[in-house]
């Protein structure tokens, strides 16, 4: 007999697109997947070094639920060197990968009676999670005609008196969407202005292109107060398998994501976390990051370049992450009547796997990944232009 909470969340369909790919490729199909979150590139060899040498130095036992002194210490380097903020010991936790980091505030911070604004389009996991929760998710709209970000008016006609979290994601997952300083300063006016809590999701921080990144916590001292800062090392690093992710902010919630944590996961993996700690730490990190996202910027352009040419394809050019946004609404026909429709038709006609876009509250549109070599995405991109022009 499933609980409650069983039954009312959903499974993940970025996981269950990729699965069915995986599935039809064991069985011999020639299938393009623009499904995978994860870079394709391999974790670089400096950091997995440093993970042998914590495994043959006998670093395999537990370790404080939240993680290392030595991981905390080079998050803590971090964040003063690359964002100019400053954090103590008791403000910094390790989890088991991003995804678990916010699992954890969420449970810590969220519960019946609260509401949680999660803009969309949104990551698939942030409305399951705050249901997992207990408390109300409630979607603030955004569109192509606000470049897929969240306005300060939007913001405003989502909160009530029960509003309490705020998450935002930049960059984005789904859209590549990344702010400015200034769309935060605004932001950060309502946001104080309605007490909520931001959980500031930056797990893309480093996979940018032309503009610079900015964390809504370095934007003022009172937004830093407001705000928990979650990341990890799983794609900047190319890192996915290791699962090490953590956040910053208010040490009570951290305090109690580690009453958490020891009852279920207890530790991240010890010499994942020595890897980390390399990653966040060596002076070759920066040169390892700006390969991949040289990699990912050619990527980018070439395949917004292309679904642009599509008529009745609809694109917004991604910021960052490595993930583009599409709209086919205007190819939708009586066939094919949204989103979860038109990706079935594609993989099961041409043998492309894309995620669809009301997984992300956003029927009408796909997300593609260009986390794959430039050999899949253009016999991809020829196939979803052969299945368009056959709608």
């Amino acid at each position: 007999m499933l609980s409650q909470l069983a039954q009312k969340i959903s499974l993940s369909p970025t996981l269950s697109i990729s699965a069915k790919a995986k599935e039809l490729k064991a069985a011999g199909k020639d299938v393009i997947s623009f499904g995978a979150g994860e870079p394709d590139f391999d974790t670089p060899d400096f950091i997995k070094e440093a993970a042998i040498k914590a495994i043959n130095d006998g670093l395999t036992k537990y370790t404080p639920a939240t993680g290392t002194k030595k991981l905390k210490n080079a998050i803590i380097k971090k964040f003063k060197r690359e964002n100019v903020l400053v954090y103590s010991l008791n403000q910094i936790m390790v989890n088991c990968g991003a995804k678990h980091t916010l699992f954890n505030l969420l449970m810590c911070s969220a519960g019946p009676g609260d509401e949680v604004i999660i803009p969309s389009p949104y990551w698939v996991s942030y409305p399951e999670m705050v249901k997992a929760s207990g408390a109300k998710v409630v979607i603030a709209k955004t569109s192509r005609d606000t470049s897929f970000k969240l306005t300060p008016e939007i913001l405003e006609n989502a909160v009530t008196d029960k509003s309490k979290i705020l998450i935002l994601n930049s960059p984005s997952n789904p859209t590549g969407t990344l702010y400015t300083k200034n769309e935060l300063q605004d932001l950060g006016e309502t946001i104080l202005k309605n007490n909520l809590t931001v959980i500031s999701d930056e797990i893309y921080e480093h996979l940018i292109y032309e503009e610079n990144f900015y964390s809504i916590a370095g934007i003022s001292p009172e937004l830093k107060e407001k705000t928990i800062v979650v990341n990890g090392v799983s794609k900047a690093y190319a890192m996915t398998g290791w699962r090490i992710g953590y956040a910053a902010g208010d040490s009570e919630i951290i305090a109690g994501c580690a009453k958490l944590q020891s009852h279920s996961t207890s530790n991240p993996t010890s010499f994942a976390q020595a890897g980390a700690a390399e990653a966040l730490s060596s002076a070759k990190s920066p040169g390892a990051i700006k390969s991949m996202v040289d990699d990912f910027r050619k990527r980018r352009d070439y395949i917004y370049a292309e679904l642009s040419s599509i008529e009745k394809v609809e694109v917004t050019k991604p910021a960052g992450a490595f993930y583009i946004f599409p709209s086919v609404a205007k190819l939708f026909n009586d066939e094919i009547k949204n989103s979860s429709e038109f990706a079935e038709k594609l993989l099961e006609e041409e043998l492309v796997a894309v995620v669809p876009g009301n997984g992300f509250g956003a029927d009408g549109y796909f997300r593609m990944s260009y986390a794959t070599g430039m050999d899949n995405i253009t016999e991809g991109i020829t196939r979803l232009k052969r299945f368009i022009s056959n709608i």
